[in-house]
């Protein structure tokens, strides 16, 4: 994993987040040689846990919703017990969902009891990931590409394939202008949408601490706050009561570049004002900045993008923004529409 012998293979796939994956995993068991670039040193994007004093915490998203078979039955290869279904059931608070399509009949909400970095890690079973992977310049070669890394390290495939979020992959496809008409309007689609950030705080109290009738909370008039995730309640035996913070995407755009110590207080300062003074002070918090927590609203494509350019190299792009609807469903369905294309299949 850190040799810096160049790699070959038929597709490079940079971002090991759930399109990247879900691309990876349907190519591979088409038989397609296939790696995958992560900057991170895990898998899975935002679709995040982290485990504080060894119990998970959620500071993604707090939950998957979906209503496409396929995506659903991948889930259900956790097995029943990670499963948690009709998480959230207990919701309080007239605020806006991130994906209101998400309470909408039809659809499947589910939470996962090992927190929800276990379904990346599930699809990321097998495959070839190369993690602490940068990639810092992509060349096209005669019928090709040359992808350079941080660490020296050059991978060439036949193939390319970008999940990141909108805002990283345009410089890489700026570099590309004027290779072909194709690519260039791509390039123009791009840039003409948005990622929404959120500024995220975690924080634990005493597991007696609070007496918490809800799962999820969507504050109708908070300044600050999108929602606050009962963590928590998601665990077996939770050893603290965990409370997940995020903040709107107005307020976070405004705060994205402060010191964390300031969002930090000012959030526990709307904490104490929504839910009493026992939420301002916490045994510990830990923060997290999303700078593209997700898709913005109208920035959403009905399938993924695939160009072949002249010499024969192909680029191909998914991620959320590929996939009606948002989230982690159309994360995933991007990335398995994608490789189908690859494939030369019909699209589901």
């Amino acid at each position: 994993m850190d040799s810096l012998a160049p790699v070959e293979t038929e597709t490079l796939i940079v971002g090991a987040g759930v399109a990247g994956l879900s691309c990876a995993r349907a190519l591979h068991e088409a038989g397609r040689p296939v790696v995958l670039l992560e900057k991170s040193r895990g898998v899975g994007g935002r679709c995040a846990t982290r485990r504080v004093d060894g119990q998970p915490v959620d500071h993604g998203p707090a939950f998957i919703h979906g209503s496409d078979p396929a995506f659903l039955d991948s889930l259900d290869r956790l097995g029943a017990d990670a499963l948690i279904e009709g998480w959230p059931s207990r919701v309080r608070g007239e605020g806006r969902p991130c994906l209101p399509r998400a309470f909408q009949p039809g659809e499947r909400c589910v939470a996962l009891r090992p927190g929800l970095s276990a379904f990346p890690k599930s699809l990321a079973a097998g495959l070839e990931i190369r993690l602490n992977s940068r990639v810092n310049e992509l060349r096209p070669t005669d019928g090709g590409w040359e992808a350079s890394d941080d660490s020296g390290a050059t991978h060439r495939a036949s193939e390319l394939v970008l999940t990141l979020p909108v805002q990283q992959t345009l410089p890489f496809l700026e570099g590309l202008r004027g290779l072909s008409r194709d690519l260039d309007g791509i390039v123009a689609l791009l840039a003409t949408m948005s990622s929404l950030p959120c500024l995220t705080v975690l924080a634990g109290y005493e597991i007696d601490g609070a007496d918490l009738d809800w799962e999820m909370l969507y504050p109708e008039r908070s300044g600050l706050l999108h929602l606050v995730s009962h963590d928590s309640s998601k665990r077996d035996a939770p050893a603290r009561t965990v409370l997940v913070y995020q903040g709107l995407p107005g307020w976070s755009r405004k705060n994205l570049d402060a010191q964390p110590q300031r969002w930090t207080a000012d959030i526990l300062d709307e904490a104490r004002t929504l839910l009493g003074d026992w939420a301002a002070g916490p045994l510990w918090t830990q923060s997290h900045r999303w700078r593209y927590a997700r898709a913005g609203t109208g920035s959403e494509l009905t399938r993924p993008l695939l160009v072949a350019l002249p010499g024969g190299a192909r680029l191909g792009i998914a991620g959320e923004v590929c996939g009606p609807g948002g989230g982690v469903q159309a994360a995933w369905s991007s990335g398995v529409r994608l490789a189908a294309r690859l494939l030369g299949r019909e699209e589901r």
